[in-house]
């Protein structure tokens, strides 16, 4: 079970369940605390975070060698995200990564922390490493904007901020999005995650209230997640994601870096394959008043009960502007123009839904491309 926050003692904090747990969903007001996140007037809970660190100075190299991404420069304070693989090249671990100069830390869900820390440490070999997973000793505070008066909260005294690269195409990375970057709607949330020591939470968001910043719980934060196209591990992936369904080859993977576990996978799909899924946002019919649960079938409006699906719906928020959004996975043979039915567990519980391509369906196979909407950062 995951630890709860300190921060569950905040007047009108109402637990989150499933992957939030031990943080709050809301505190009384998820419509409000939305538009004050959106608006940078609010800060998350994101407790539920695991964090490692990788110290020594063989770090950032020893990282660039297991993982997708370019990390062996990375510069004091500079964010990225790495994703580590399967030999199939399906996602194993996803780490947004911040480096302090001495060690890296890596931030993880909560069901990823105990398995990666296992798995670096088993990697480690002859190298300059130490791994430790500080996950008990940590808390994570997101934002849309980044608060300076977190940093004195931080292990060790000095500010530690990860800001979220997406939608923007990294160095290496390549995008597979159906809109190119000036239009894609990840812009309208920039997003920092702050580290701070998990025992100075209350006093940090005293600081935060003082500045004029409360708290909004995750309700808040997944709502301008999801409608950012924003994946997360553990929702939208399961044990066969590869990264171009998710378009994560646009922030974690560097397609030009030297060998590591799954990149036969990542180079085959990418230059003469398409992934076999794509991402979708569905805007949903809110006749109903309520969400359609993570794991509910997708299917072409119109078929019959015993018709097979083409997705699964992977996360469900009510959005403040936007009313009932869901990311869906769905395969890549789907009309991207098609209307959908989502069908949740109850019996009666549908929810026509409109797509928003966010994968284009024809991703990959960038060999002999002419032209295109998929578009690559050198």
């Amino acid at each position: 079970m995951t630890q709860a926050s300190p921060l569950m003692a905040q007047p009108g904090a109402v637990a989150a369940h499933g992957p939030d747990e031990g943080v709050a969903a809301h505190y009384g007001d998820p419509v409000r605390e939305q538009r004050a996140l959106a608006a940078g007037r609010a800060a998350v809970d994101l407790s539920y975070r695991g964090v490692v660190t990788v110290a020594g100075p063989d770090r950032l190299s020893w990282l660039t060698t297991l993982s997708s991404q370019q990390v062996s420069g990375l510069r004091p304070g500079q964010s990225s995200e790495l994703l580590l693989l399967s030999v199939q090249g399906r996602i194993e671990f996803d780490a947004r990564i911040v480096d302090d100069g001495e060690r890296a830390w890596l931030l993880v869900e909560s069901g990823e922390a105990q398995g990666l820390a296992a798995w670096l440490e088993s990697m480690k070999f002859m190298l300059r490493v130490e791994v430790e997973d500080v996950s008990a000793r940590c808390g994570v505070l997101g934002a849309t904007r980044h608060l300076e008066a977190l940093a004195r909260f931080a292990p060790g005294g000095r500010g530690l901020t990860w800001e979220d690269p997406w939608p923007h195409v990294a160095p290496g990375g390549f995008s597979y999005a159906a809109v190119d970057e000036a239009h894609h709607p990840g812009l309208e949330r920039p997003w920092f995650e702050h580290v701070v020591e998990r025992s100075r939470l209350a006093e940090a968001a005293a600081a935060l209230e003082a500045d004029g910043v409360g708290l909004a719980g995750t309700m808040a934060s997944e709502a301008l997640r999801i409608a950012a196209w924003r994946p997360r591990w553990g929702l939208e992936t399961d044990e066969r994601t590869i990264p171009h369904e998710l378009d994560l080859l646009r922030t974690a993977v560097h397609l030009a870096k030297g060998c590591y576990k799954g990149q036969e996978t990542v180079a085959r799909v990418h230059n003469l394959g398409h992934p076999p899924r794509r991402l979708t946002l569905l805007q949903l019919d809110g006749s109903a008043h309520t969400l359609p649960a993570p794991g509910s079938a997708v299917f072409p409006a119109g078929t019959d009960a015993g018709a097979r699906p083409v997705g699964t719906v992977t996360s469900a928020a009510l959005h403040h502007e936007m009313g009932p959004i869901a990311l869906a996975v769905l395969k890549r043979s789907v009309d991207p123009g098609a209307t959908l039915v989502v069908r949740g567990e109850a019996e009666g519980e549908e929810y026509a839904a409109a797509q928003e391509t966010i994968v284009a369906p024809d991703a990959g196979q960038v060999v002999g491309r002419p032209t295109g909407l998929l578009r690559r950062n050198a």
